[in-house]
Formats: structure tokens, sequence, C-alpha cells
């Protein structure tokens, strides 16, 4: 059996890949209007992008919560889970990586059923929280690790049982095994592990991520 090294991962997600996710326009263009536009090459990866994809089917979400658009990948993958009548909605800080999401949403002809709100995450959260929204079925955090756990805070009142909480880059390459890790990000993300171990209204566990670096998604259930 062939050793576990980088060249062996690289070949397995790519085994995947293939498999699973096979060229897709829509998502192709998205990610080159992406670089395009300057945005930070972070979006999720195509594999992970078709695990948010099946997670939704699962839990049979009809709204959905997104915390961080960037260009509208994962938007994308997690939008086309949905049925005729579902809702996106997905928060972005910044108004130009929400502009570029517009654009591809509106290209995958997905536009109709995304709702993208501009401006710092937790007021858009309180105001969803204040305009007593109904609550979301599917949650997906992927913005500044700094936030993670206000922002978990603010979604559970945006939740009802069974409402399926997932945050992505948890684990920073191992950062987080740090007592006290000196990026704010990094420490973000450890905190907010810590806190769904121990949340009383959360069932959680992470799922690593291995890829040119190792990070981790985390899967929570609200009780």
């Amino acid at each position: 059996m062939e050793p576990v090294n980088r060249h062996l991962i690289e070949r397995i997600d790519a085994y995947i890949e293939a498999l699973f996710t096979p060229t897709d326009p829509a998502l192709s263009q998205n990610l080159a209007d992406a670089e395009a536009a300057g945005l930070p090459p972070i979006n999720v990866s195509p594999n992970q992008g078709r695990l948010l994809y099946l997670l939704a089917k699962i839990v049979g979400a009809k709204r959905v919560l997104e915390i961080g658009t960037l260009g509208g990948y994962s938007t994308t993958w997690i939008a086309r889970a949905l049925p005729a009548d579902g809702l996106l909605v997905t928060l972005e800080l910044e108004p130009r990586h929400a502009e570029v999401a517009r654009r591809s949403l509106e290209r995958a002809a997905l536009a109709p059923a995304i709702d993208i709100r501009v401006g710092p995450a937790a007021e858009s959260l309180r105001d969803l929280i204040r305009s007593t929204t109904a609550p979301f079925d599917l949650i997906f955090l992927d913005a500044n690790k700094s936030g993670y756990v206000e922002y978990l805070e603010l979604a559970l009142e945006l939740s009802r049982p069974g409402t399926l909480i997932l945050a992505d880059n948890v684990i920073r390459h191992g950062l987080v095994l740090d007592p006290s890790p000196a990026d704010v990000n990094d420490a973000g993300a450890k905190a907010y592990n810590e806190v769904i171990a121990h949340h009383p209204r959360l069932e959680s566990l992470i799922l690593p991520i291995v890829r040119a670096r190792v990070d981790g998604l985390s899967i929570s259930l609200v009780r």
C-alpha cells in the first residue's frame, strides 16, 4: 500500500473529483470571473461543493443561510440542491464580491432563488432576527473565522431543532492545536470548535479536509 503523502492525497482528491464533479461550465466560469476580478482564491473545492450540495439534499433544505458569499461558488452548489420554491440568503461584506457572485448566479439561472445581502455579517444576521424571518434548514459559515462564535450564536436564533450548521476552515492546517494561536482567524476557529463541542443545543463533529493543506468542515445538528 502506498504511504500517505501529499502526492497520494492529490491523486485521491483528483480521483474523487473526476468521478463526482465533472467539468461544469457555470462553475468553471464562476471561478474564472472571480479570478479576473481579483477575488482571493479561497472558495471551497469542487469536492466540498458537492458535499455541501449533498448535505442540503439530505436534510431536505428549502431555506438556507450562507455567511460569506465571495464569488458565489459555494452558493451555486447549495442553491442547486434547493427545490423550486427554495430560498438561499447569502451574506457578503464586500460589494465587489457580491457583484461578481450576482453575475455568476444570474448566468447559472439561480438568481431568483438567491437573496444577496451586503454588509457586516453580524448586522445582517441581526436584521434577519429583527424581521422574525422563518428559521433556516441549513446554515453555512465561511467568512472571517474571528467572527465565527458570534455568527453561531446569532445563527442559532435563526434555527430550529434539526437545522444543520456547517462551518468551513476550522482546522487551519493544524494551527488550532496551538494553545494560544497568534492569528485572530486561527484563534477564532479554535474558539468555535470548543464552543460547538460543548454547546447544549448542538451535536457536532469536525470532518477533516485534506488537500494541499489540512483543514476541516464542522457539522452541527441543532437539538
